[in-house]
């Protein structure tokens, strides 16, 4: 239950215009900044860890697994005549998919 000039958590209920509410307010705030800031600096210290040890995070340049797997299924039915929405809507792609195969194929 939440009262009008408190705050409720779980069952604690303290006045915020008190001095004894801001401090526990204020206590709790610092409690969670401080949590977070460990969190962060445990999450940078394994990522560090893994790129000593030679793990790539992402992916790489160039692998684009849909585009490269229905590339000629787009790039025949753009031979067709075929609109560049008709062929999202058919293949299950979006249109700048659609419009990124054609893009590439273009350049090579």
């Amino acid at each position: 239950m939440r009262h009008p000039d408190g705050v409720a958590q779980t069952g604690l209920e303290f006045d915020l215009r008190s001095a004894q509410g801001k401090l526990i307010a204020s206590l709790i705030a610092a409690l969670a900044e401080s949590e977070r800031d460990l969190l962060r600096e445990r999450a940078r210290s394994g990522i560090a860890a893994e790129r000593k040890r030679g793990v790539v995070f992402g992916c790489g340049p160039g692998q684009r697994i849909m585009v490269d797997r229905f590339a000629p299924k787009v790039l025949k039915l753009v031979g067709e005549g075929q609109f560049y929405r008709e062929i999202s809507h058919r293949l299950g792609l979006s249109k700048y998919t659609v419009l990124g195969i054609l893009k590439r194929d273009r350049a090579a």
